[in-house]
């Protein structure tokens, strides 16, 4: 054992003494480096010192041609002074030798004051209404900015202003101030900010973009639906790319004008709106030339309608405007009375006028298409006057319809001479012009075509 020991403390040696060599020439070099560091040290200190000599130098330089520049204007100004004082002396010598010499005074240009500019703000009233309140806000900003108005001018000026509830409003919160021992209100922003607190609701923002989500333009010109929509954007502070601003407006925009609009070319939103008035021009023209030439169709039409459900009381209007109006004619055309008698009309079989100037309804036929029937025709008569529609009862028949009882029967004396013909039964016809159907309700009457015929002029 003991020989191990020995051997293995031999073995240990030698790898001891060459760590203790390795720490040994570590310690040499971190020696080494630590001087080079300090020399680097002393290099830069003494490097910095130079430079600061340096700029020292230069400092003393400039001092020094400076205190020379000084020297050569107080010389200059005390040989000017010299000279001023002999000259002086020498003219007031003759008048006063021992008289004492007094420099002429200085003359003190005084800066002229800026005049204030007369500011007058539009009146508020304090009045429940956030749109008038922003604009008057816009109105005094814009007042502001254009007279330049100082900072602490606004507030009074602006206070100024205020009328009635407003008033009453800003004498309050200044005594609440006072009382709390809070500092008074001197700038206009903080003004401002008290007031949209007092005049603007919580939710106004909120209910302006649902304004302006749901805008659309309906029974507004185009002018007026973009005016409020900019308004709006405004008021909401938004701030949008032109492209969304142009998708806004065409989605609200009527279709009849977002439809020719879209197939156009434009380049903003100015030229957009621009070729939208145009669109919106010429519609208006197109319906008021439409409205024009529609208005006789539109009154007769509404005549027919009240003849069908009134047909006596048109049919007795009718006949006593007619009745005027030939009575008139009649006075230019018949000479004598006594001769009327003898006169007899064509159409009615009636005496004392002549065919042209019947007072009865005049009549018109209508010919049924698509009806066949190995009988005699039979034929639809329309009155123009009183409109009041009639169907032959043979007609009915033959068309298998089915009659109802007229509301308000009237009697006829033109159709047959020996005696009245009652009419007390109506008729839906049934009738198409290619895609529109409707019916019409019509009178019954025992009658063919050859009344019509045989009695017209």
């Amino acid at each position: 054992m003991s020989h191990i020991s020995q051997s293995d403390s031999d073995l240990e040696s030698p790898k001891i003494f060459s760590t203790i060599v390795k720490e040994v020439e570590a310690l040499k070099l971190w020696k080494q480096q630590e001087v080079l560091q300090k020399e680097k040290e002393k290099i830069e200190r003494e490097v910095q010192l130079i430079a600061l000599e340096e700029e020292i130098n230069k400092i003393k330089q400039q001092e020094e041609k400076l205190l020379k520049k000084i020297n050569k204007r107080k010389s200059q100004k005390s040989s000017t002074r010299s000279s001023n004082a002999s000259t002086s002396q020498e003219d007031v010598g003759s008048l006063n030798v021992d008289a004492y010499y007094q420099p002429t005074p200085r003359r003190v240009i005084k800066e002229p004051k800026v005049r204030e500019s007369r500011v007058d703000l539009p009146y508020f009233h304090g009045k429940e209404d956030v749109d008038t309140y922003l604009d008057w806000e816009m109105k005094v900003d814009q007042i502001f900015t254009c007279h330049q108005v100082g900072e602490e001018r606004k507030v009074p000026l602006a206070t100024l202003a205020f009328q009635g509830q407003a008033m009453y409003w800003w004498t309050s919160l200044e005594r609440e101030r006072r009382l709390h021992n809070d500092p008074p209100i001197t700038y206009w922003n903080e003004l401002r900010s008290a007031m949209r607190r007092r005049h603007i609701p919580s939710y106004y923002s909120r209910e302006l973009m649902d304004k302006l989500q749901r805008l659309q333009q309906k029974n507004m010109s185009v002018e007026e639906y973009r005016q409020k929509m900019e308004l709006y954007l405004m008021r909401a502070g938004i701030r949008e790319e032109e492209r969304l601003t142009i998708a806004r407006f065409l989605s609200g925009l009527n279709f009849d004008i977002r439809d020719r609009v879209e197939l156009l070319p434009y380049r903003d939103l100015d030229d957009l709106v621009q070729l939208c008035i145009r669109v919106e021009q010429q519609n208006l023209r197109k319906n008021s030339f439409k409205g024009k030439t529609q208005t006789s169709s539109y009154i007769k039409k509404d005549y027919k309608r009240e003849g069908q459900y009134d047909s006596s009381k048109n049919f007795s209007k009718g006949l006593e405007k007619e009745k005027e109006k030939e009575k008139d004619k009649n006075k230019n055309v018949v000479t004598s009375s006594s001769k009327t008698s003898d006169i007899k009309c064509f159409k009615c079989l009636g005496r004392g006028h002549i065919a042209s100037q019947c007072p009865t309804k005049k009549v018109m036929i209508l010919r049924g298409q698509d009806i066949y029937s190995s009988v005699d025709e039979s034929s639809s008569t329309t009155s123009s006057d009183s409109e009041t529609r009639s169907q032959p009862n043979e007609l009915v028949e033959k068309l298998d319809l089915t009659p109802i009882p007229h509301p308000k029967p009237y009697q006829l004396h033109w159709l047959n001479e020996d005696e009245d013909i009652i009419v007390d039964k109506q008729v839906k016809v049934k009738f198409s012009i290619s895609n529109y159907e409707d019916h019409v309700v019509c009178d019954m009457l025992p009658m063919e075509a050859c009344h019509i015929f045989l009695g017209s002029p």
